[in-house]
């Protein structure tokens, strides 16, 4: 039987060009190459799963190529290419600070820097989660980072910018890595699916990539969880919601239609319902505090488009936006929040969240309430 390679590793680039929404990265680094204008040290920095290590091995292949394309691309088919691929290459070299983060590690590096690669020009160390080596062992590296051999390149990679050294930053070509969006993370599960021969809905893979919170390797993660799932390997949004233990966003525009009709207790019905299917009442007031986030945002058109969800999903919130005053909507979220403030600390949090789901429920009531009074003041105040 065939062994299962999971997505993250079968799909991983292995060019500049198929490299996820870090354009600003491959073209600068991809300029470099072709100009020959390669910084010695290199600080690649950004959340998990952007693509860091991926775009550190990118770059060492295509440094070494002895075939290098016209757009800066390695040519795949070059003895160094070749050694590259079969994870055979002298002349790159791998290091995990989080397990080898001792002076002495540093210093067996180091004595390796001294040797000149023997076959090709250049010699690339990447050194990934950079930020967990001791202060002894940066402090050892220094002068190395700082005067290496000139065919020596250094490629550090981490998550935790903060964490190092100002010293060692100051010897590095930085490059922040962006957060995928979420557009652009559904558009390539979305080229993996049909590859894999999975049917999918749009919807179903949009939702993985909002859930993915910008890491494509959480995206591909899960993608392989639901079509594990899956016997049939069709991919469809209740599947998702349902695997993946998310609050439908169809709750949220149904408990919103009760608070605007003051139908307080349809409102708890509702949440009584999302409880017994297992949900955590602290998720769901954050889950009605972006909902309410949402609304507020389509009351103009133009940032409507702001909200990462279809076009259909779309048009529902600018149709519930329109039925909301801006008043309630202010008014709801600023209980909606100190019921998120205070969940924790309350003895008795489900009724911790009724009473705040009472609160939105009277506030149509209030509002309209202190409008009539507004007007009634006017009325008596102004001149005959």
């Amino acid at each position: 039987m065939e062994n299962f390679i999971v997505s993250a590793r079968k799909y991983r680039p292995t060019t500049f060009e198929t490299v996820v929404g870090q354009g600003h990265i491959t073209t600068t680094l991809k300029n470099a190459i072709r100009n020959n204008h390669l910084a010695q040290a290199f600080l690649f920095c950004g959340p998990r799963g952007v693509g860091k290590t991926t775009c550190a091995r990118i770059l060492a292949k295509t440094i070494n190529c002895q075939n290098l394309q016209p757009d800066g691309e390695a040519c795949n088919q070059c003895d160094s290419c070749r050694s590259f691929n079969a994870g055979q290459s002298l002349n790159i070299s791998e290091l995990d600070a989080a397990s080898n983060n001792s002076v002495d590690d540093i210093r067996n590096l180091i004595e390796q820097v001294r040797y000149p690669p023997q076959f090709g020009t250049r010699k690339v160390y990447i050194i990934d989660e950079v930020h967990m080596l001791s202060t002894q062992a940066f402090n050892a590296f220094l002068k190395t980072l700082e005067e290496p051999p000139s065919y020596a390149i250094f490629i550090l990679a981490t998550t935790e910018k903060h964490k190092i050294i100002p010293t060692i930053l100051s010897r590095c070509q930085i490059f922040d890595f962006n957060r995928i969006q979420v557009k652009d993370m559904a558009t390539h599960l979305a080229t993996i699916a049909q590859r894999e021969s999975v049917a999918f809905e749009d919807e179903a893979l949009r939702l993985i990539a909002l859930k993915a919170d910008g890491a494509l390797r959480d995206a591909l993660s899960m993608f392989d969880l639901m079509v594990t799932f899956s016997a049939d390997r069709n991919l469809t949004y209740k599947q998702v919601i349902a695997n993946l233990h998310i609050l439908d966003y169809d709750y949220y525009f149904r408990i919103t239609e009760a608070l605007l009709a003051e139908e307080t207790g349809q409102a708890l019905l509702v949440f009584d319902e999302i409880l017994r299917q297992g949900f955590d009442g602290h998720n769901f007031i954050v889950g009605l505090n972006a909902h309410l986030r949402d609304l507020l945002i389509c009351k103009d058109a133009a940032t409507a488009q702001l909200l990462e969800v279809s076009a259909e999903v779309q048009q529902r919130y600018v149709t519930q936006s329109q039925a909301a005053s801006v008043s309630f909507l202010l008014s709801a979220l600023n209980v909606g929040h100190q019921a998120d403030l205070h969940y924790k600390a309350s003895k008795d949090q489900k009724l911790h969240v009724q009473l705040a789901l009472i609160k939105m429920a009277n506030l149509p009531a209030a509002i309209n309430l202190a409008q009539d009074g507004e007007g009634l003041k006017k009325k008596l105040t102004s001149p005959a």
